[in-house]
């Protein structure tokens, strides 16, 4: 059976909203390091439908010369978790429908390893049905106040253990967590 690894931009306040608010931290190679060590592994990209959105124009037309992660992001099967689209137009892509925790367990088993970035509503209706396996958050130095965050008030209560943990120039810091139990 695969893994979903979830990788999320993350103000210390817990925002995890378009993070364009990230920008103004410069982006150290060795957070494309961490990023690139979870796509490595992975066999596909599973996605909400409203980051399908944002990224396809984003993705789309960027090559290896713009980005060293474009190729992965263009030629990795991408599936949308979306019961409203029904003709995604960014290659290698396929609507599994609306969310159902069955039908990830099943991707899981048929793909292997799926990488998931952004997407809040859907992760965190994968992390109440135990369906990550790691989670990836790159937490930046400042607050946002208001916007959605990844665990919310009416979450329920779960334990995590730290895998990994780096720091950056930039005052971003890495923590990967896996869930206990």
């Amino acid at each position: 059976m695969g893994e979903v690894h979830v990788h999320e931009f993350m103000s210390l306040d817990g925002v995890i909203d378009a993070p364009t608010w990230t920008f103004d931290y410069g982006f150290d190679p060795k957070m494309g390091e961490a990023i690139g060590a979870a796509t490595a592994r992975s066999q596909g990209i599973l996605l909400g439908r409203t980051t399908y959105d944002e990224f396809e124009p984003a993705w789309s037309t960027r090559t290896a010369e713009d980005d060293p992660g474009a190729p992965f992001f263009n030629d990795t099967m991408k599936y949308v978790v979306s019961g409203t689209l029904t003709d995604p137009t960014w290659r290698n892509s396929t609507v599994v429908g609306p969310y159902d925790a069955e039908e990830i367990r099943k991707l899981k088993d048929d793909v292997g390893d799926l990488y998931v970035s952004g997407s809040g509503t859907l992760v965190r209706a994968m992390l109440a049905d135990g369906l990550v396996d790691e989670l990836h958050l790159f937490v930046y130095p400042l607050t946002r106040g208001s916007g959605p965050r990844l665990f919310t008030e009416d979450g329920a209560p779960g334990k995590l253990s730290l895998s990994a943990s780096e720091s950056y120039e930039n005052g971003v810091v890495y923590l990967a967590y896996r869930p206990q139990g």
